[in-house]
């Protein structure tokens, strides 16, 4: 018998116990349920708490984006609306996305905690798992297994100016815009996905 399981939280050590706390608080409109001067959980739905920060005594060792280790952790929006309002109340707060991609199966904007951790703030693009994992079975996604880099702010004017969503969560949407360098080079690297000049 399989048993039935869900993911419950994640926890990071960090240096920088209460920047990283104030982050996620804002990134996630997460709350804390719990903070001691080393410890913080916060949560942002039923769970008792989703993210766990943790400082010690002796400080870390710090990491780069290139260590080994968790790539990053990826958090579902209910509505492309939903994403856009956090993406606006992000970049009002000076925070932007490292990298946005269209992978096809999800619209996903990456960003970089206050420790260089990344974090996927994303929406399904399909309906259902059986949907979704006929397209990562089918040609598009065989092809491009990433998918294209693209502007999040062209992503807000479009959708605001009732470009309809089943258009705005396409690759072919995404790849209409300026050409960026390649979305790995930013998910692996310290550098942003940026545009490419044609020369």
């Amino acid at each position: 018998m399989t048993p039935e399981l869900r993911l419950a939280h994640t926890v990071l050590q960090t240096n920088r116990k209460a920047v990283m706390r104030d982050w996620y608080v804002r990134a996630l409109a997460a709350r804390v349920v719990y903070e001691t001067e080393l410890i913080a959980f916060l949560t942002f739905d039923e769970e008792h708490h989703r993210l766990g920060l943790i400082s010690a005594p002796v400080p870390f060792a710090e990491r780069t984006p290139t260590t080994v280790g968790l790539a990053h952790t990826a958090y579902t929006f209910a509505s492309l609306a939903d994403l856009l309002d956090r993406f606006a109340v992000l970049r009002a707060a000076g925070v932007r996305p490292h990298v946005c991609v269209a992978h096809g199966p999800t619209t996903s904007l990456y960003y970089r905690d206050p420790d260089g951790n990344t974090v996927e703030l994303q929406i399904d693009n399909f309906a259902d798992a059986e949907e979704t994992t006929a397209y990562l079975t089918g040609p598009e996604f065989t092809a491009d297994p990433v998918g294209p880099a693209f502007d999040p702010d062209r992503l807000l004017a479009d959708y605001e100016r009732g470009v309809p969503i089943a258009e705005l969560t396409t690759r072919t949407w995404a790849a209409a815009g300026a050409v960026h360098s390649h979305p790995l080079l930013a998910l692996t690297g310290d550098e942003p996905a940026r545009p490419v000049s044609a020369e």
